[in-house]
């Protein structure tokens, strides 16, 4: 089994400690919704909660919005632990996961952290990063028990539809494995939503959260889908992490999941408003090959000439604008767009990031550039 001495996420190093800009193009989540915008009062909210296996109304909440009985859900701060304590649940050291390539990188590196093997199956640019069942099949190992994917795709936003899901759940089950889809972009689809794929057996297992399509990443409002056994065992693991979650967060959640609708429109309105100044900005851009996805916040154009890093470095010192370099997710000729932002912010950073390019291709072309 790996060491877990040297544990530690280089993107999660990059996003809080490199990642902000005046015009941050890198967040893939929607601008954070005020508190003064939700309908909460004081004497609504305590500091203290009960001692238990997560808060009832807030078990309630999430089960009624996923359709799905309560003892099917298991809170967790944030879809990165739902997934550390889903990945826990369902694997024993030293088995094995066969994860989506490219992918984002913390669900390597916790599955490493957790002591599991990890192997990979491809989603191809060429076939707009779907996702071949037959591709996964060819993949799998006696060894494989559970299968990871994320839907919407991070990074590209591709959407896996329920067909293909089913038929990656059937070759699981022949093989003795599980499939853990993180929906957390999902959400992104708003009344267009379809219905978590734990709906299709209890070989799945969905993670999700509040965090990326509302804005309420503060909140820290996660959680996991699975079959009753399963989420027992997922709440005995999260008691070596913490005996409860901060309990005004969950009341504030509570008080969210109640108004999701009138969030879910502001976050619409601005995803309205940021897709065609996007679109026309790739349009624009005969530097750049990038998939053009139908719902979500975020794309990943490849860089046709030059280097990614050296974008990186330029947008942000020069143009104050930052993105996430395609590294971070195993494609090292890409970098990650956002467009959940501010709309006018969003405009100019896409402004600014053309800048950055238009110099990076003169810087290429000059003749000191050649060898």
């Amino acid at each position: 089994m790996p060491s877990r001495t040297g544990a530690y996420s280089p993107y999660m190093q990059f996003a809080k400690l490199r990642s902000a800009a005046k015009y941050n193009l890198a967040t893939s989540g929607l601008e954070p919704y005020s508190l003064a915008e939700l309908p909460v009062k004081l004497d609504q909210l305590e500091i203290t909660g009960g001692d238990s296996y997560g808060y009832a109304p807030l078990l309630e909440r999430i089960a009624r919005l996923n359709g799905v009985p309560v003892e099917c859900v298991v809170t967790a701060a944030g879809t990165s632990m739902a997934n550390h304590l889903a990945f826990a649940a369902a694997l024993e050291p030293g088995e094995e996961a066969l994860v989506e390539h490219p992918t984002y990188e913390l669900l390597v590196t916790t599955l490493q952290y957790l002591g599991a093997t990890v192997r990979f199956f491809e989603r191809r640019a060429e076939d707009q990063f779907r996702i071949d069942p037959a591709e996964v099949e060819r993949n799998l190992s006696a060894q494989t028990r559970l299968i990871v994917l994320t839907n919407l795709h991070n990074p590209t936003g591709a959407l896996v539809d329920e067909a293909t899901l089913r038929t990656i759940g059937e070759i699981a089950k022949r093989h003795g494995a599980r499939v853990l889809v993180d929906e957390v972009y999902l959400e992104m689809l708003y009344e267009k939503r379809p219905r978590p794929v734990c709906h299709l057996g209890e070989h799945f297992l969905v993670t999700s959260s509040l965090t990326k399509a509302y804005g309420l990443s503060g909140l820290r409002c996660g959680w996991v889908l699975a079959s009753p056994e399963l989420c027992r065992r997922m709440w005995h693991i999260n008691d070596l992490y913490g005996v409860n979650a901060a309990h005004p967060a969950e009341r504030l959640s509570v008080i969210a999941l109640d108004n999701l609708g009138r969030i879910a429109a502001r976050a619409k309105a601005i995803l309205d408003a940021n897709r065609p100044v996007l679109h026309a900005f790739l349009a624009s851009r005969d530097d750049l090959a990038c998939y053009l996805p139908e719902f979500g916040t975020v794309v990943c154009p490849r860089l046709l000439t030059g280097s990614v890093e050296k974008l990186d470095h330029l947008s942000r010192e020069k143009y104050e604008t930052g993105v996430v370099p395609g590294s971070y997710f195993y494609m090292p000729q890409h970098f990650r767009v956002g467009i959940g932002g501010d709309p006018a912010r969003t405009r100019e950073g896409l402004q600014r990031l053309g800048q950055a390019l238009d110099e990076l291709r003169y810087a290429s072309n000059s003749p000191r550039a050649q060898p």
